[in-house]
């Protein structure tokens, strides 16, 4: 009988460890722009999980952060090649992944924004280049 129970219990433990898979993280689709003779492929992921963006240019990461609590926004910068680049980042499910009334408020801020795009404005020597969306 015990031994029924047993197997039982571990068995509905290991399927639901294998159920709960994180999700992959979101991937922005590379736009690529050419400053100054020189080709930049901007890219970048976000993995909800671990709430950081990490952007990438030429396939490097040089920028990365996390969104801190109740916070939709977070501006990065770094520079390669002699060249300035920032990030501007907008992302509304940041907010509203976190239910309740604080949902609620972050959905009526993306209405009055007209903006619910995970997004990334991308500048190169204070220049917008183009924007990234995840």
């Amino acid at each position: 009988m015990y031994k029924i129970l047993l197997t039982t219990i571990f068995s509905g433990l290991i399927l639901s460890a294998c159920s709960n898979t994180p999700p992959p993280p979101i991937v922005a689709q590379n736009k690529t722009v050419v400053i100054e003779g020189q080709t930049i492929v901007l890219g970048g992921q976000y993995d909800q999980q671990q709430n950081k963006l990490q952007l990438m240019i030429n396939g490097e990461v040089l920028m990365q952060g996390k969104f801190p609590p109740y916070t939709p926004t977070q501006n990065l910068k770094a520079t390669y090649k002699d060249m300035s680049f920032a990030g501007e980042c907008y992302f509304g499910s940041v907010l509203g992944d976190q239910g309740g009334s604080f949902g609620i408020v972050a959905g009526l801020v993306q209405a009055a924004k007209s903006s619910t795009a995970d997004k990334c404005e991308m500048f190169i020597n204070n220049e917008p280049v183009d924007v990234l969306f995840f």
